[in-house]
C-alpha cells in the first residue's frame, strides 16, 4: 500500500471514530434532556407520551393528601390542575399554595413524580414555572373579560 493510501485511510478512519463518538455523546444527550411543562400545556396534550418530564406551577390549596410516604396534591397554573402521586420524603419548603417542580411520567391523567422540587424562598420561582403562570393568568384575564363582555350585550 502507497504511504498516501495509508493516509487517507487514516484520516478516514479518525474521522469515522469522531463521527461515532460524537454520535454516542448527543444520543446520551437527547435520552437525559428533561422538559418542563405547565399544567395547561399537560391539559393540551403538549406533552410527549412515555417520557420524563417536569411539571410545574403551584400546589393547589386543600389538596395534599397523606397516606405513609404516599403522597397525592394537585398543581396547577390557575388555569389548569393536574392530579400528582408520589411516594417518598417531600422537601421541608413543600407547602400548600407554593412553588413546585415534580419530575416524573404522565400515566392515566395523573402525574407520577419521581422527585420533587420545592421553591426555596419567597422571592424564588423557576423561570419556566413563572412565566407558565404569567401566561395562565393572562388566559383567565382574557377569559374573564369575554364572559363579561357576553353578559353586557
Amino acid at each position: 500500500m502507497k504511504p498516501r493510501h495509508q493516509r487517507i485511510a487514516i484520516a478516514a478512519g479518525i474521522l469515522a471514530a469522531v463521527g461515532a463518538a460524537a454520535a454516542l455523546v448527543l444520543s446520551a444527550f437527547q435520552s437525559n434532556l428533561v422538559f418542563f411543562y405547565s399544567p395547561s400545556q399537560i391539559a393540551s396534550n403538549e406533552v410527549p407520551t412515555g417520557r420524563t418530564f417536569r411539571l410545574g406551577g403551584l400546589v393547589e390549596a386543600g389538596s395534599v393528601k397523606r397516606q405513609g410516604v404516599s403522597v397525592s396534591f394537585v398543581v396547577t397554573d390557575t388555569a389548569k390542575s393536574i392530579p400528582v402521586r408520589f411516594e417518598g420524603i417531600l422537601p421541608d419548603l413543600f407547602k400548600e399554595g407554593k412553588g413546585v417542580v415534580a419530575q416524573g411520567q404522565l400515566r392515566d391523567g395523573v402525574f407520577e413524580a419521581r422527585e420533587v422540587l420545592a421553591k426555596h424562598d419567597e422571592n424564588y420561582m423557576p423561570p419556566e414555572a413563572a412565566e407558565a403562570l404569567k401566561q395562565a393568568s393572562k388566559t383567565n384575564e382574557k377569559t374573564a373579560a369575554s364572559v363579561v363582555m357576553e353578559k353586557q350585550r
